[in-house]
């Protein structure tokens, strides 16, 4: 069949298919099943095809009031991790005729702001204000991906029942939003019957001074697995997610009276990393004189000598299962709810205590 030399029109294909435009527009939306037979739906893609026929997105878009554009909302562009969430769900996305706009919110909710402390020769510096993404969300959004934030910002974020998925959050306090998550939990109880199989009973808890329920998680699981073999303490100190402030801290932890930790549980890699300072500072050697476990398995943990003992979490999946579950949503369907798995890796930072 000869292309025509003007753009063809649904009604185009539906001439040359034999069907009426309303049976066109199900199969090309992909909505044909069980309406039309698939000998028909066939024959409309086939037509299309001869016909070289794309539809006009932006006229269906405003038909039916969709702007096909998600909001992904990150504490961070500054890791990896994020990133690879930012990856995988643009590549959902994308696949369904989405697109992903990427937004910092390192506060939690609102526009990320300059720290308070930030100076020029003494002087405070007074940024510009940085648009709220959300002010207009009904309007510019079909929805949002939240990935680790606290359930107290979900109104801010819904707006009128904006559509939501929250990544990394509580089930039980998201306010009715759908809820995607890493297995966290298991992930702690990997790590834990890992130091407790190799013997370990005195654990130091490096924290992640934040305010969230992921850390919330690691906390109790960890607490909760070693309280289940006798004779096994813990003791927790916390630290922002930087390398020098999990020095500090560590320094600070290793200097308190007691006995010392064999076994350093980490919630991040990047606190393993600044705990690996503040142990060489100290003359100890890891694994020889105390193990250290990370979480997340970033492109650092290979970095470090030795390799760190880590948990690996899937980042692309978790944002893929993010945008999978807002697509489930704006669709009407109730979006898979199992936790996605994570592995424990084990590498060189991690071995049996020495005999005291």
């Amino acid at each position: 069949m000869p292309r025509s030399s003007t753009r063809p029109t649904s009604r185009d294909v539906a001439q040359a298919a034999g069907v009426s435009q309303a049976a066109v527009s199900l199969v090309l939306g992909d909505k044909w099943r069980g309406r039309v037979s698939e000998a028909t739906a066939e024959r409309v893609r086939e037509a299309a095809r001869d016909l070289g026929y794309r539809p006009n997105l932006a006229a269906r878009n405003l038909r039916l009031g969709r702007t096909r554009t998600v909001l992904l909302v990150v504490p961070a562009l500054t890791t990896e991790f994020f990133a690879g969430v930012y990856t995988g769900a643009a590549r959902v996305a994308s696949a369904h005729g989405f697109g992903v706009v990427l937004y910092p919110s390192p506060e939690g909710i609102g526009p990320s702001r300059p720290s308070p402390t930030t100076t020029l020769k003494g002087r405070p510096l007074r940024a510009a204000p940085i648009p709220d993404p959300f002010a207009s969300a009904q309007a510019a959004l079909d929805g949002v991906i939240a990935s680790s934030m606290a359930a107290d910002a979900l109104s801010a974020i819904r707006g009128d029942q904006l559509p939501l998925v929250m990544l990394d959050s509580d089930p039980s306090g998201s306010l009715g939003a759908a809820t995607v998550n890493l297995d966290i939990a298991d992930g702690v109880r990997q790590v834990a019957d890992h130091l407790l199989g190799l013997g370990h009973r005195r654990f130091l808890h490096l924290a992640a001074d934040i305010a969230s329920w992921t850390f919330e998680v690691r906390a109790r699981e960890l607490a909760a697995r070693t309280a289940s073999v006798p004779g096994t303490s813990v003791r927790t100190v916390r630290a922002p997610i930087s390398i020098e402030g999990a020095r500090t801290a560590t320094e600070a932890a290793l200097a308190a009276p007691g006995p010392r930790p064999t076994a350093l549980v980490c919630d991040d890699d990047k606190l393993a990393a600044g705990a690996y300072k503040a142990l060489r500072r100290r003359g100890l050697r890891v694994p020889d004189d105390i193990s250290v476990t990370g979480l997340d398995d970033l492109a650092l943990a290979t970095a470090l000598d030795p390799e760190l003992t880590t948990v690996r979490l899937d980042a692309e999946l978790f944002g893929e299962r993010g945008m999978q579950a807002l697509l489930a949503v704006l669709d009407g369907r109730e979006p898979e709810s199992r936790d996605i798995p994570v592995e424990l890796v084990v590498r060189g930072s991690t071995a049996p205590p020495r005999a005291s």
